[in-house]
Formats: structure tokens, sequence, C-alpha cells
């Protein structure tokens, strides 16, 4: 299935362990820190790969300094947050925000991966069977990089479909899942990273009609109303997104059907 449980751009909030981030690439990052209690002699640094500084909060009135290499790629943001913008895939690695006083202490740290959006898919209907009894189709489902086959069986007389044969999802060379399924009358094919994901979508009542039974689809409104709601959710801040996955976790699918 599509999984889309992160925004287009990320917001990281404190953690005491090591936490994996993914950002599609050319989105920013929030690096969100809280840190209690700082002296006014005291540094705050954001470092990327424990050695790159990024950004320096110098102690008392000194300001900050923003390393040459993100010169206009950082925002400086409340207490000691700030933003990394147009994040490359050279950009995955470590971030970690020290304070350095008489002794350095790691407050919070984020392992973020930067991937491209996945590549747009075909579901195409190969071959079509048919008998008084039964109704059998095989349907590709193709990537940029990869490509399943996958075969379905329609009965006259219970009106069912399944999936009975052939692939059912693959990981792709560019590590991102292909997937082939039946929902609700429906066969969709899935294009999936952590970042993004694509869908292509065939009603199997369209391809044997006498066998698959009636399809109850969405119309046009429907599909309107819950593509805006996605879309309006995969905007939505961090932690509201973070509620939604609890209680609302199948608007994080693409399939949406």
């Amino acid at each position: 299935m599509c999984h889309l449980i992160f925004p287009l751009s990320f917001s990281i909030f404190k953690s005491s362990a090591v936490t994996p981030v993914f950002v599609q690439k050319g989105e920013d990052v929030l690096l969100n820190v809280t840190i209690a209690d700082v002296r006014e002699e005291d540094t705050v640094t954001w470092r990327f790969n424990k050695t790159v500084n990024l950004v320096r909060f110098l102690p008392g009135n000194l300001g900050t300094k923003v390393s040459d290499d993100y010169s206009g790629r950082i925002e400086l943001l409340v207490k000691y947050s700030v933003k990394l913008k147009n994040l490359q895939e050279a950009d995955s690695g470590v971030y970690t925000a020290v304070v350095s006083g008489d002794k350095e202490k790691q407050i919070t740290e984020y392992k973020i991966t930067v991937q491209d959006p996945v590549s747009p898919v075909k579901l195409s209907v190969d071959s079509v069977s048919n008998s008084s009894d039964w109704c059998n189709l095989t349907v590709s489902c193709r990537a940029q990089d990869s490509h399943i086959n996958s075969t379905f069986r329609c009965d006259t007389h219970t009106h069912t479909c399944s999936q009975e044969g052939g692939e059912r999802s693959q990981v792709t060379p560019s590590a991102a899942d292909l997937h082939v399924y039946l929902s609700n009358g429906y066969i969709i094919c899935n294009h999936s990273n952590q970042v993004s994901c694509t869908k292509d979508i065939k009603i199997i009542e369209n391809v044997c009609p006498r066998h698959a039974g009636k399809t109850e689809r969405l119309n046009h409104k429907q599909l309107i109303i819950m593509h805006s709601l996605l879309n309006y959710i995969l905007k939505a801040p961090f932690a509201m997104q973070n509620l939604l996955t609890i209680f609302c976790p199948h608007l994080f699918y693409c399939k949406m059907l």
C-alpha cells in the first residue's frame, strides 16, 4: 500500500534516541530542539554527521555563526531551532544538537534520509478470458524501473473476485515499493516510498461486466473531497499529522478506496 505517514516538509521534535526522518528532495526540514538551562557562557551547535557545524549559537550576546557551506539555506528560529532548506541527497545523514561549555552534551539526534519522489505507474490489462462461470484477467503494474504481473479471477455466481496468482509486490531498484492488489471492485497499482506515492486504477466491472457485480464507486464529488482532504493533511504541521495517523491511519494510504 502507499504509505504517506510524513509530510513533504518535516518538523522534528526532541527525542532521547536517534529518530529516522524521511524528506522529499527539494523540501525543507525543521530541526526543533528544546534545551533547558543553557548558561550564558554555553554554545549551542547543530552538527551534520558529527563533524560539520551547520550553525553555532555563540555565548552571551555574540550572536550566531552559520557555516559558509550552508549560507542561504539555514533559517534561524526561536530557542536554537533551525530550518534547513532545499534538501538534496547529499544532505542525508545524522543531525545533532550539542551544548558546549565546561563539557559537551548531546541534546538530540536525528537521521535524515532524502528521497526522490517515485515515478508514475501504469496499470494495464494484458489479457481477459471468459466463460459462463468465471472471468480471468492478467494485469501489468509498471513503474519507471520495475514491473509486476498478477492474475485475478471473478466468479459469475457469487459476483466476487480474488487475486489468484503472479506477483503482488516488489521492492524496486530505487528502493520503492510496487504493489498491485484488489480492493472493493478495483485493481490498484501503487508505487511508493517514504515520501511519495503514485497509483493507477482499473474497475473490474468494466473488464468483466457479467462476473464482477456492481462496484461501489465513489462519485466525482466524493473523490474531490477525499483528495482535497489528503492534500490538506499532507500540508499540515507534523504534530497534527501524528494525531491524524493515530486516529485516522487509513487517510495516509494512497489507495483511499
